[in-house]
């Protein structure tokens, strides 16, 4: 397992992007599949996308054709960019390892969606 960091949250009104970013703090070359989730205020935490090491991808519904989900193993890093937002994509959105490379979870980065 790595140590993950989530950056590049913030807010943005309706319609609007942001791109995402995890961090890890070594290789994630050996991961197979890595991970978005997020979490909205008195929800559970939910699962957004995936990417698995070969760059094949898979979006919640709620989601689909708006997030994209990529991962640089060479940066050891895993992107996800958020386009047409929406209000109820409001939340603290986390990366992780899915299986047995899955390690603690970061502080999150804060996402909130204005109307």
């Amino acid at each position: 397992q790595v140590q993950l960091v989530e950056s590049g949250g913030g807010l943005v009104q309706a319609g609007g992007s942001l791109r995402l970013a995890c961090a890890a703090s070594g290789s994630i070359s050996r991961i197979v599949v890595m991970a978005w989730f997020r979490q909205a205020p008195g929800k559970q935490r939910e699962l957004v996308a995936i990417v698995r090491s070969g760059g094949g991808t898979n979006y919640a519904d709620s989601v689909k054709g708006r997030f994209t989900i990529s991962r640089d193993n060479a940066k050891n890093t895993v992107s996800l960019q958020m386009d047409s937002l929406k209000p109820e994509d409001t939340g603290v959105y986390y990366c992780n390892a899915v299986g047995p490379g899955m390690g603690p979870w970061g502080q999150g980065t804060q996402v909130t969606v204005s109307s």
